[in-house]
């Protein structure tokens, strides 16, 4: 047997190249100061075909058009069997890919690792960085919803602001005139059919000219005995890639990529943030003003890049050891207070209503067509702790009770209330204990159960706790006797459904202290709530869907 083996790897051998190949690469000789510290680039590496890997599950159910975009994002997120890890691992994957290129440009610069004759090889890198970001900008717009559409706006309107290449890369990008299929269009083609070959090509490139040159030795590490790629560094990479495996897996699951509702250019209240990653410029261009736009937005990044490249051309002195690279540490420490401070300027000058909790498009909404009542049913089931007895559409509960979603069981809302008060009256034998709500609370959750069926169960009863808090400030506050929600309540006031679109959040909340003030002759009385109760009210009212 092993005979037949050996023929079969000589035959392929021979045919191939592959196995020589293959030895070449684990047995070459490195320096014996290689260790931990040279590990970033075999994780980027991993990270980047996790990222085709996920990329390629995803395009299976991706439609590549606009508004079909949007709905095969949600088709994947809730039908399809690990599309939201699938998501998961691509968005969280962008982002660790970021960061380990930038970690790994930052360890080559702090070593001195760009001096001659790796010229080449760091300018190759700083390439690979750029391509890294152009994948988050291009891939920002696909989900087509309302945080990726406005952001894309703004790195559009930054591209026009470019010197003599502005309309130029307007009209390349497809942003002329506004964003639209020919915008999805060009960012699609750039994200999927464009940017990937043209990496693969960069990194073949990249690793055949650290091969070529060899891994950069620490001062004084050159008459010391050089050891073999594999076994030692095979496996310091191996295990550095399977704490970024674990990293990312683990954000995957825990950290869920929220979905916002459908982009709706019209829409004039909504704040638009870049990714985090970008957050440093978008604070940047807030010192340009007019005429200066264009420093901020082209002129400084430009500086920056091209200061990066020509690094190795800069610094020619003869390598020295890490610890004596003061001046280089010094760069880097700039640098990263730089990005950091205007970073978290960024976040603390974010407008509250864009730091409020948006939506997860991502998750079952039929809750949003609940009535008010309906939600408040909702807040009492919760409060009742009625999943500790019943099941809902087959999941919580220890079924001690029936399952609530089903259809067979329901009764008219007056048996139910009923029931709730006397269980032993109306069902003798029953361990249920009575509950001590008022005859309205007692509707309301009453109407909850009666909406419940095995289709929506899931749906409804994971209503947002700000949604569902909201709906019961909403409903003990009877502003449905004014106001109509999804249909429910009466017309004396503004229909509330689409307020988001009318309003912004200051404007309501400052309405309710004073309501006369804002709309001179209401009659509506002021409401002296609670921050929070205000708060969840506001968010409430601001997720209700167009009517």
């Amino acid at each position: 047997m092993r005979q037949q083996w050996n023929s079969l790897a000589e035959w392929i051998d021979h045919r191939t190249g592959l196995p020589t190949a293959i030895r070449n690469f684990l047995y070459e000789d490195i320096p014996a100061s290689s260790g931990f510290h040279q590990v970033f680039g075999s994780v980027a590496v991993f990270l980047f075909l996790v990222q085709i890997f996920t990329g390629i599950m995803l395009a299976f159910n991706y439609a590549p058009t606009p508004g079909d975009a949007y709905n095969s994002v949600r088709y994947i997120l809730t039908e399809v069997t690990g599309g939201r890890l699938m998501r998961g691992l691509h968005h969280w994957g962008a982002s660790m890919m970021i960061v380990v290129v930038v970690l790994h440009m930052v360890q080559v610069f702090l070593y001195g690792a760009y001096k001659k004759p790796r010229e080449t090889t760091w300018m190759m890198g700083v390439v690979l960085l750029l391509l890294t970001l152009a994948y988050g900008l291009t891939g920002y717009l696909l989900p087509w919803d309302n945080r990726a559409y406005f952001g894309t706006v703004v790195a559009t309107n930054i591209a026009a602001t470019a010197p003599v290449l502005g309309p130029y890369l307007t009209r390349l990008l497809g942003g002329t005139g506004g964003i639209g299929v020919v915008t999805f269009a060009r960012f699609f083609g750039l994200h999927v059919l464009i940017l990937p070959p043209i990496t693969l090509l960069l990194i073949a490139v990249h690793i055949y000219l650290v091969r070529k040159h060899g891994v950069a030795p620490a001062p004084g590490d050159e008459l010391v005995p050089m050891k073999k790629f594999y076994p030692e560094q095979v496996f310091k990479d191996t295990l550095a890639i399977f704490v970024a495996f674990i990293i990312l897996f683990t954000m995957a699951v825990a950290v869920r990529v929220p979905l916002e509702q459908l982009a709706d250019p019209t829409d004039t209240t909504y704040t638009p943030r870049p990714e985090w990653y970008f957050l440093f410029l978008f604070q940047m261009l807030k010192f340009f003003n007019g005429p200066l736009e264009v420093v901020g937005s082209m002129v400084l990044p430009g500086l920056a890049m091209l200061a990066l490249i020509l690094v190795p051309f800069i610094d020619r002195g003869q390598m020295v050891k890490v610890t004596r690279r003061t001046v280089a540490f010094a760069f880097v420490a700039l640098a990263a207070l730089g990005w950091t401070g205007l970073t978290a300027a960024a976040v603390a000058s974010t407008p509250k209503e864009a730091r409020e909790v948006a939506i997860d498009y991502s998750a079952p909404t039929e809750w949003m067509q609940l009535t008010p009542e309906e939600m408040a049913g909702v807040a009492y089931f919760r409060r009742e702790n009625c999943l500790s007895c019943h099941s809902v559409g087959g999941e919580g509960g220890s079924k001690i009770g029936p399952d609530l979603a089903d259809i067979t069981i329901h009764k008219n809302a007056a048996w139910m209330i009923q029931h709730f008060k006397t269980p032993q009256g109306m069902r003798p034998g029953t361990s249920m204990p009575p509950i001590n709500l008022t005859d309205p609370q007692l509707n309301s959750l009453a109407a909850f159960l009666l909406k419940l069926n095995p289709d929506n169960a899931t749906a409804l009863t994971g209503a947002p706790d700000f949604a569902v808090a909201g709906a019961l400030v909403y409903q003990t506050n009877q502003c449905s006797s004014c106001h109509k929600v999804n249909g429910a309540g009466i017309s004396v006031g503004p229909v509330l459904n689409g307020l988001s679109k009318r309003r912004s959040h200051s404007w309501v909340e400052d309405h309710f202290f004073d309501p006369p003030k804002y709309s001179p002759g209401s009659i509506m009385p002021p409401y002296r709530l609670p921050k929070q109760n205000l708060d969840n009210l506001t968010a409430y009212l601001f997720a209700l869907p167009d009517q």
